[in-house]
C-alpha cells in the first residue's frame, strides 16, 4: 500500500455564505492529494505527461459525512493499494479535519491513455515499477 498525506486550509472562496465548503471542492481536495502523492514517489504529473502518458478521470466516488468550514486544516490522506497493472487504476481518498474527525471519503479511478493517440493503453512500465519500488519499501 502507497499512502500520502497533504494539508490545506480551508479558502474563503470554496465555502458559501453560511461558511461551508461546496461538495464539488472535494472532488478537488481528491485531485491535490493525487498530485502530492505521484510527486511524493519522485513521479510528478509533468514527467509522466512528458513520456506521452496522461490520466484522465474515469469516474469518482464520493461520500460526505460532515461539512467542512471555513478556517478548517484539511487533511487529504491518498492511498494506492496495489501496482496499476492494467489500462486503469483507483485511488482511494479520505479528507479529515484538524480534529481528525472524517469528513469525505472516496475513490477516484483514473485510466492511462496515449497522449498522441488518445487511445487506453496498461499501465507503463516505468509507472509500474515506480509504484513497485515505493510499495516493497512501505512494507
Amino acid at each position: 500500500m502507497i499512502r500520502s498525506q497533504l494539508e490545506l486550509e480551508v479558502r474563503y472562496y470554496e465555502t458559501d455564505q453560511m461558511g461551508i465548503v461546496h461538495h464539488s471542492n472535494y472532488i478537488r481536495y481528491f485531485e491535490c492529494g493525487r498530485s502530492k502523492l505521484l510527486v511524493d514517489l519522485g513521479l510528478p504529473i509533468e514527467q509522466i505527461e512528458a513520456a506521452g502518458i496522461v490520466f484522465p478521470v474515469v469516474s469518482v466516488n464520493a461520500r460526505y459525512r460532515q461539512p467542512a468550514k471555513m478556517g478548517d486544516r484539511l487533511r487529504i490522506v491518498s492511498t494506492v493499494e496495489k501496482v496499476p497493472e492494467g489500462a486503469k487504476f483507483p485511488v482511494k481518498a479520505e479528507i479529515y479535519n484538524q480534529d481528525g474527525v472524517l469528513l469525505c471519503e472516496g475513490t477516484v479511478t483514473l485510466g492511462f491513455l496515449d497522449a498522441r493517440r488518445r487511445i487506453p493503453v496498461r499501465c507503463p512500465e516505468f509507472i509500474a515499477e515506480v509504484f513497485r519500488r515505493h510499495e516493497i519499501g512501505d512494507e
